[in-house]
């Protein structure tokens, strides 16, 4: 924008913000707005978001904390490669601010840091220098991870002219401040220490007179457990004897294991753990949960025999002794309790399963997958209790949030490291002094690093470690080679401090408990989403002094870049739209942030655009996996529920009719008619993305029952807060009798494809099955299954969308699903392209970008979001102002009130696909309607007509942030 542009939005921004909000608005950067870390809305996305457009930045902050600096480093990182530099000046204020934070500050090379000298300095200002404006963000946030987060903050966001008397004194109070402040320097920092020290050890005496001890405080389950042992009690309610619960490393399964067996109240309870050292702790545990006398607790191992316990806690290598196993009654414990259950297909664990019968028996492990063909399913009768994920930890704060920064590997001679480079680029001085460098400035939680870096093989591991050492940061490597001890030995020494890093391929991915661990460094390609959380993961059980967790990804011209992104937020959905959508969102989960910078951000998209996240291989993969699992034919609704793919993805594979064509493609015996074929196709590609559930309702009560009459239905359809008008009743008529689809493409009817004939049938107000898929749903068959299991799969994901409205704001729908949604008799989808005007709605699909602006015949149509609010969108041509379509859209009934409602539907690029994000109803902006010519290819200008959009509800300001950034 240049001035005069700048100046205007300013004046409509004021207008808007502080006098009368009808106003159609100035640009989102500039309209004014509360800032108080709403969902999709913190304030880190908007001091993100300004940062990386603003010329330079000032920030004024009592208090500023280590955990915050992590994502700020990254957005740093760019601005310096840009040359945009800033200012920070914070205080010593209470003595808040630890002095490792001070350090870190000084290791960001664009930013000149001082100190107040004002006694009870306590401001919170973040300036941004635009060319001929300012934006400020003031109020309660400091840079603290909380505040930035989660907390709830009050801050105003604003802009305003240079020359405009809010700023000037601002600025010049900035300025005096500054001025008279005292540069940090390491000198400031090592006197500082001292005085904040000695506060320090104050407020511990006082803390440890007035402080009740950890030890007397009650323990109660979290949402999580909570929810488990809620599953738990239904397993043994259903008479099951074995149950597995999944949950991630240090989520509290030792915990959950002692809610449950206080829940049971068994007579004798026995608990098995392979390494003795767990004993201890685990007993304190059940302890602090079970109470009682010390009496009722024992120990079964090499040096204590305490077995007339009721509970015991025994080791696997003492207990599966014949002598010792055989001494016991293979009913004297009600409840035995297996840990680390993925180690119990070896003989020993087998021996003792065996052997007991207890009334019920618990597996408890974070990584289920082996890599033989034993299945811990199997062993534990297929009863998976309860599956406790790490994003859903990470919500609960059961795990230490992390920082995420994923950042470009080294660029020796113009190639960038890659899944084929040499062991000498691996290890050449330069890439290790790049990776030593970018460590030492994202930095650590805690008074010293304890790191463990994983490499590509194991001689990239050795001589890494060999160079670290060189340069002063002790480290040792670790591969399959050594032995059990060797590894103990190495990670004690890692614990001790005697070194920094541990440096490994893959032998630390599962069953190894390192809770010092406060950095993770992955020098090596993400092999899989499964084992890239298994390598993070190690570093997230909670820790005494150990706030975050810094990962350090160095991203290569890796091939499988594309799974970071996925992995990150456990999206399952293998859609190349949410991967991207994650991508740029940068998305946070709870205390924990994800962050690219530029350069590896755009190397993941580019893995992205070229990847085949649904390639049969990969289904085939999953499909194996959980069959496994499950000891049987996976369903959709398995994938649904425990799979590592949406169900979705086999709906909308082009090379499948049905999922019955993939269970063929995978040689299992499926025995289905033409018809039975075509029909599971209908429900598969129509219904099972569980956009309406009127359809799937119907369906169901007809598979209760064979006639059900249009009462019925509707009574159904209320119970289920179903909207209901007389539209929506006609077109599940139009879509179950297939006349929606009855329409010509090419040669052929696209009825056709689903068998032609109305799969219901509607008459004197009752609705039948035709009598091909009546007699084809009876007694047990392969059609049945698969039918039901498309319909539970189907109202299953109805979760996803509103059922009292027909549009859920955000959900993505393809032209076709927009016009059954509208209740449209026909799929009009194919002419439609950017809108269609119809009786009373008006669907709008905007690509906001256009991907080869200079060959794309709507080049010239610039859309603009102009805030969260407001977008400019322009008519096909050619159009004029008094063409029958656009004043259909401009005109009132007696009321005032458009007679054709909008409904905006956007997606970024044409690279998303076919679907679009719904964003709402709008309104057209009466005076903002221009007639204007627009170039077309270097061809005559033509006439269309332009219009302002006004959003019911302004979009999140993420969403925002996203379509409008570059």
């Amino acid at each position: 924008m240049n001035n005069e542009d700048i100046k205007k939005n300013l004046l409509l921004a004021a207008t808007v913000g502080f006098l009368d909000d009808s106003q159609p608005g100035a640009t989102s950067e500039l309209l004014p707005q509360l800032v108080s870390n709403q969902p999709h809305d913190t304030m880190w996305e908007h001091i993100r978001y300004e940062l990386q457009t603003c010329q330079s930045f000032s920030f004024a902050l009592a208090f500023i904390t280590e955990d915050a600096l992590t994502p700020l480093k990254v957005v740093l990182a760019d601005l310096a490669v840009k040359g945009v530099s800033g200012r920070v000046l914070t205080s010593n204020y209470l003595a808040f601010n630890q002095p490792k934070v001070f350090e870190e500050l000084l290791k960001i090379p664009n930013i000149t840091v001082k100190i107040a000298t004002q006694a009870g300095f306590h401001a919170k200002g973040y300036l941004f220098e635009h060319t001929d404006y300012h934006s400020m963000i003031i109020g309660s946030s400091n840079l603290t991870r909380a505040a930035l987060l989660r907390n709830v903050e009050w801050n105003l966001h604003f802009s305003a002219f240079k020359d405009g008397a809010v700023t000037k004194q601002i600025v010049n109070q900035l300025e005096v401040e500054w001025q008279r402040a005292v540069k940090l320097t390491d000198q400031w920092i090592e006197e500082y220490r001292h005085t904040y020290n000695s506060t320090q050890q104050r407020r511990t005496t006082l803390n440890s007179v007035n402080q009740t001890s950890n030890n007397e405080l009650a323990v109660v389950p979290n949402k999580m457990q909570r929810e488990a042992l809620i599953e738990l009690a239904k397993l043994r309610a259903a008479n099951e004897q074995r149950g597995l619960v999944i949950s991630a490393t240090g989520t509290g399964k030792t915990f959950l294991a002692a809610f449950d067996v206080q829940q049971v109240k068994p007579n004798k309870m026995l608990f098995v753990v392979h390494r003795e050292q767990i004993l201890q702790k685990s007993m304190v545990s059940f302890k602090r949960v079970l109470g009682g006398k010390d009496s009722d607790y024992g120990i079964l191992s090499g040096n204590r025999n305490e077995r007339q316990a009721k509970y015991l806690f025994a080791t696997l290598q003492t207990l599966s002794k014949d002598g010792v196993l055989n001494s016991f009654a293979p009913d004297q414990f009600d409840y035995l309790l297996i840990d680390e259950a993925h180690r119990s297909g070896s003989e020993t664990y087998r021996r003792i399963l065996d052997y007991f019968t207890p009334a019920f028996c618990l597996g408890m492990t974070a990584t289920p997958e082996r890599t033989d063909d034993f299945s811990i399913y199997q062993l534990f009768d297929y009863n998976i209790a309860y599956e406790i994920r790490l994003q859903d930890a990470l919500e609960e704060q059961m795990l230490t949030p992390f920082h995420y920064v994923g950042l470009q590997d080294y660029e020796y001679n113009g190639k960038l490291i890659d899944d084929k480079s040499p062991l000498r680029l691996l290890v050449a001085k330069e890439r290790v002094d790049y990776v030593l460098k970018q460590l030492e400035y994202y930095g650590y939680s805690g008074k010293r690093v304890h790191g463990l870096i994983f490499c590509s093989n194991v001689l990239e591991a050795r001589e890494i470690a060999l160079l670290l050492t060189r340069k002063r940061h002790p480290a040792i490597s670790l591969d399959g080679s050594d032995s059990i001890s060797r590894r103990n030995q190495v990670v004690a020494q890692l614990e001790k401090g005697q070194i920094e890093y541990i440096v490994t391929v893959d032998i630390f991915n599962e069953g190894i408990d390192i809770p010092c661990l406060n950095q993770v460094v992955m020098l090596r390609n993400t092999q899989s989403s499964i084992v890239f959380i298994q390598q993070l993961g190690r570093g997230l059980r909670k820790y005494p002094g150990k706030e975050f967790l810094t990962i350090i990804d160095f991203i290569g011209n890796y091939k499988n870049n594309y799974l970071i992104p996925t992995a990150l937020t456990g999206d399952i959905t293998r859609s190349k739209d949410n991967a991207r959508l994650e991508l740029a969102l940068q998305p946070i989960m709870g205390l924990s942030t994800i962050n690219f910078t530029e350069v590896a951000r755009q190397r993941i998209y580019d893995a992205i655009q070229v990847a085949k996240l649904d390639a049969f291989a990969t289904l085939r993969a999953d499909y194996q996996e959980l069959k496994q699992k499950l000891g049987r034919i996976p369903l959709l609704m398995d994938f649904q529920r425990y799979g590592g793919v949406d169900a979705e993805v086999f709906a909308e594979n082009n090379q499948l009719d049905s999922y019955a064509s993939f269970l063929s493609k995978m040689k299992e015996p499926i025995n289905l008619s033409e018809y039975e074929e075509k029909v599971l196709s209908f429900v598969t590609k129509e219904l099972l993305n569980g956009m309406r559930k009127h359809e799937l309702l119907l369906l169901k009560l007809l598979l209760e029952k064979k006639c059900v009459t249009g009462k019925d239905f509707a009574r159904t359809l209320h119970q289920n807060n179903c909207y209901i008008n007389a539209a929506v009743m006609q077109s599940v008529d139009d879509i179950l009798s297939l006349s929606f689809f009855d329409i010509k493409s090419g040669r052929e009817n696209k009825a056709e494809k689903y068998g032609s004939n109305p799969i219901v049938e509607h008459f004197e107000g009752k609705y039948k099955l035709n009598s091909m898929v009546s007699d084809s749903l009876q007694g047990e068959s392969d059609f049945r299954n698969l039918f039901v299991d498309v319909i539970t799969t189907g109202l299953y994901k109805t979760d996803n969308f509103r059922a009292d409205q027909a549009f859920t704001y955000y959900q993505k729908y393809s032209r076709k699903d927009v016009c059954r949604l509208l209740n449209w008799s026909k799929d009009v989808s194919a002419p439609m392209y950017g809108y269609r005007v119809g009786k009373d709605t008006c669907p709008i699909f905007i690509t906001y970008e256009k991907d080869n602006p200079e060959k794309n015949r709507s080049a010239r149509y610039e859309n603009e979001f102009f805030n969260t609010g407001l977008i400019k969108w322009y008519t096909r041509s050619p159009r004029h102002i008094d063409s029958k379509e656009v004043q259909q859209l401009l005109e009132r009934d007696h009321n005032g009130n458009f007679k054709v409602q909008i409904q905006l539907f956007l997606k970024k690029s044409d690279a998303e696909g076919k679907k679009f994000y719904y964003l709402g109803k709008a309104q057209a902006v009466l005076d903002s309607v221009r007639e204007q010519l627009i170039n077309q290819d270097n061809k005559r200008p033509k006439a269309v007509v332009s219009m302002n959009l006004k959003l019911d509800e302004p979009i999140k300001y993420s969403h925002f942030i996203n379509i409008t950034k570059k």
